[in-house]
């Protein structure tokens, strides 16, 4: 999966798109890591439960030079690609998705559109 400048997650009505005003210290507050590489990556538990061993993640990577990411969900130990949206417990995981994601928005990390 090569970084791309939107994303929109299968049965997500929004597209997300990275912001040009994103900045590196705004996504170190929000709970990014440096990679090794440089990049910034993000892992943010879905499932509110049991944060500490979730059944599901959203996983966003940013890259260096803040010009393309990739966002996805998955298993809580990361080793696949779930649908949240079709998930027994989509309601709660959504609910916890669009959360993250809209503080996200707020801090100008990202620049929502939604699919007619």
């Amino acid at each position: 999966m090569e970084f791309t400048k939107s994303v929109r997650l299968p049965g997500d009505a929004d597209t997300y798109t990275l912001s040009p005003e994103v900045k590196k210290y705004t996504l170190t507050d929000l709970g990014f890591e440096e990679t090794r590489r440089g990049n910034f990556e993000y892992k943010g538990s879905l499932d509110t439960d049991n944060p500490f061993k979730p059944v599901a993640r959203l996983r966003i990577l940013v890259n260096a030079d803040l010009t393309g990411f990739k966002m996805e969900t998955v298993t809580g130990n990361g080793a696949r690609r779930i649908n949240i949206f079709t998930h027994q417990r989509a309601a709660e995981f959504v609910e916890q998705y669009h959360f993250i994601l809209d503080e996200m928005l707020k801090r100008n990390v990202f620049i929502s559109s939604r699919a007619d």
